[in-house]
């Protein structure tokens, strides 16, 4: 895989907005993380070429077919003062791609819902 960090340090930002993550999203992830390590590629089929590479610094929807390119990517997660598991998650949302916001929710809820069948078995 290539190297995602400096692939992002090197992208331009379109935009940047502050974002909030549900708990109970991040908190599948750990639980994924805790049993399996980072990072975590997941193909999410309902959103053609898009895969998710869930990672401790960051969370990117790249375009498989476009080299991995970016095209949304949670950073900056604010856990470490982490006081309760049941509230969200502060971090920042990079916008690297027009039409990124097009699969921002359909993103966490596809990563939730994969994440949570893989956890089962």
């Amino acid at each position: 895989m290539i190297d995602m960090d400096k692939r992002l340090a090197q992208m331009p930002i379109m935009a940047q907005r502050a974002e909030t993550i549900d708990a109970s999203i991040y908190n599948i992830w750990r639980r994924a993380r805790t049993r399996w390590g980072s990072p975590i590629r997941l193909a999410l089929p309902e959103l053609k070429h898009i895969d998710l590479v869930l990672s401790d610094t960051y969370w990117v929807c790249v375009d498989r077919v476009q080299y991995d390119a970016p095209v949304l990517a949670w950073i900056a997660f604010e856990d470490h003062e982490r006081s309760a598991v049941h509230l969200p998650i502060a971090c920042k949302l990079n916008y690297y791609h027009f039409a990124a916001s097009a699969v921002r929710a359909k993103t966490l809820k596809l990563m939730e819902q994969e994440l949570g069948e893989r956890l089962k078995s």
